[in-house]
């Protein structure tokens, strides 16, 4: 069955006779989906040093080598923006093809291996840099960030985090949502979903935990319209209220990591080693 419904709340995202559909497989870690308006979706296969490309055609190779790519997400003017780990550093790739650094050092030391990325409404990047990539780590700690587009500034935004993953904002973007996966490096460490509000600024308040994962699986995450909070998980997808409720969860064959929204409905799922879509009554903000 691709739903379980934990809370009659999830009922309603379902689509009757849904069921996941395996477009692609062939990868060894697959991470980073981003959706494209023109009818085409990228994500990274980070092992294999490549990005993929997947629309009504079929799936073909759009960058290799892609300097272990990771996270992807598109900014406010349609272009990609990229987590490059063995790069360690952020990169746009303009509607030319060419590809821009946005930034690569924090306070003259290099990034550890930037993983997932956002971009709020006002143009600001937002990124996590934990400690999964090659090559000796130069910054005392693994944190969140916030580039601005103008000026090119970069702003430490955390500083209690061991391996900071996924990130999201709340529709409003009144609340930041990342998820810490330490648990990855260390025996007790944390795989959880924090909340922080987002004040005068940007600066971050709060920060305390919104959801935990006993299986310690948690990964990539994305809000939709409604205010539901979508996490990649070690069975497939598990949402969450925003009273920190799970009330449902979408089962795959393989652990998921990263996931985002499609037109009509579609959710795409990057899962191991395969690209998946689901139907789901739920849109991206």
């Amino acid at each position: 069955m691709t739903y379980t419904v934990l809370d009659p709340r999830f009922e309603a995202c379902t689509v009757a006779g849904g069921t996941a559909e395996r477009l692609w497989t062939g990868g060894q870690w697959v991470e980073g989906p981003a959706w494209f308006d023109d009818g085409y979706l990228l994500w990274s296969d980070i092992p294999n040093d490549r990005m993929l490309r997947w629309d009504a055609a079929g799936v073909t190779t759009y960058r290799q080598p892609s300097a272990k790519a990771n996270g992807n997400t598109v900014d406010r003017e349609g272009r990609l923006i990229t987590c490059e780990g063995n790069g360690r550093q952020i990169t746009r790739t303009e509607a030319d093809g060419q590809i821009t650094v946005l930034t690569d050092r924090f306070q003259g030391s290099r990034y550890n291996a930037p993983n997932d990325v956002v971009v709020k409404s006002d143009g600001s990047i937002w990124f996590t840099d934990p400690r999964y990539g090659d090559g000796e780590p130069e910054l005392a700690g693994c944190h969140v960030y916030r580039l601005d587009p103008v000026t090119g500034h970069v702003r430490q935004m955390t500083s209690d985090m061991v391996m900071p993953n996924g990130l999201a904002f709340s529709p409003d973007e009144s609340e930041l949502f990342v998820v810490d996966t330490g648990s990855t490096h260390q025996p007790d460490g944390p795989n959880h979903v924090r909340r922080f509000q987002v004040g005068p600024g940007s600066w971050l308040t709060g920060g305390e935990v919104f959801a935990e994962n006993a299986a310690k699986a948690f990964d990539g995450i994305r809000f939709d319209s409604e205010g539901r909070l979508w996490c990649g998980a070690g069975d497939g997808v598990h949402c969450y209220a925003m009273d920190g409720t799970l009330i449902g969860q979408i089962t795959l064959p393989e652990r998921a990591a990263n996931l985002t929204f499609g037109p009509k409905g579609w959710l795409f799922i990057t899962a191991t080693t395969s690209l998946y879509r689901v139907p789901v009554n739920a849109r991206k903000p």
